[in-house]
C-alpha cells in the first residue's frame, strides 16, 4: 500500500508540475515571441534611460504620437503624462491588454489608445510624432513607408537603431540608449518657399 500511495502522490506532484509549466509556458510565450510578422521582432522592454532620451526628442514638439511596436505601453504612457494624445500599434494581444491596463492604472486611459495590428497594414499619415523601437532587417521597409506617409512637420524617432539612408536631425544618449530624430522636412527634402517682395520703383 506505501508504494501505492506513493506512486499516487508522485503522479499527482508530476501532473501539478507538468500543468504549472505549461501554464507557464502559454502566459509567457505571447511576450517574447515575434511582435511582426515580417522580421523577428521579440519584446524587450524600454529602459528607463530610453524613455528619458525618447521624451527628450518630444520637448517643443505638439500633435498626436504613435508607438510602432508599442509592447508593453510604457513610451505612449510616458507620453501621454507629457501631455501627448498617444496611440500604440501592436501585433500581440497580451501586450495590448496589459498596456491599457497600465494606461488606467496610471490615470492617462483617456489620452492613449492600444491597437492589436500589423505596423504594415497601419497607415501613419496622421500623425506628427513617430517612435520606433525596431531591428536593423525591418528599418529599409519602414524607412519607405514612412516617407511615402508622413507630412512634412512629421518627426520620426528611432530608438536602438538608426534608419539606414536618412540623415538624423538630433542624437542624444549612447549604446542601446541612443535616440535618432528624424525631421521629415529635411529627409524628404521638403522645403519652405519663402515669398521675396521686393519693393515698386518709382517711374
Amino acid at each position: 500500500e506505501a508504494g501505492s500511495q506513493r506512486r499516487v502522490w508522485g503522479l499527482m506532484v508530476t501532473a501539478g508540475v507538468g500543468g504549472t509549466l505549461v501554464a507557464l509556458y502559454a502566459v509567457v510565450t505571447p511576450f517574447v515571441t515575434p511582435a511582426l510578422r515580417r522580421v523577428c521582432l521579440p519584446f524587450v522592454p524600454a529602459t528607463s534611460t530610453q524613455i528619458q532620451n525618447v521624451l527628450k526628442m518630444l520637448e517643443n514638439r505638439s500633435g498626436s504620437l504613435v508607438d510602432i511596436g508599442s509592447g508593453d505601453g510604457r513610451i505612449v504612457i510616458a507620453a501621454a503624462k507629457r501631455g501627448f494624445k498617444a496611440v500604440g500599434y501592436e501585433l500581440n494581444p497580451w501586450l495590448v491588454w496589459y498596456s491599457r491596463y497600465r494606461a488606467w492604472r496610471d490615470g492617462v486611459h483617456q489620452n492613449t489608445k492600444f491597437y492589436i495590428s500589423d505596423l504594415w497594414k497601419v497607415s501613419f499619415s496622421h500623425y506628427t510624432n513617430v517612435v520606433v523601437f525596431g531591428v536593423p532587417q525591418m528599418m529599409p521597409e519602414l524607412e519607405k513607408k514612412l516617407e511615402e506617409e508622413l507630412e512634412c512637420n512629421a518627426r520620426i524617432i528611432a530608438c536602438r537603431f538608426p534608419f539606414p539612408c536618412w540623415v538624423p536631425d538630433h542624437t542624444t544618449g549612447e549604446g542601446i540608449d541612443t535616440v535618432w530624430a528624424y525631421d521629415m522636412k529635411h529627409s524628404r527634402g521638403c522645403e519652405t518657399k519663402i515669398l521675396e517682395i521686393t519693393p515698386e520703383t518709382e517711374l
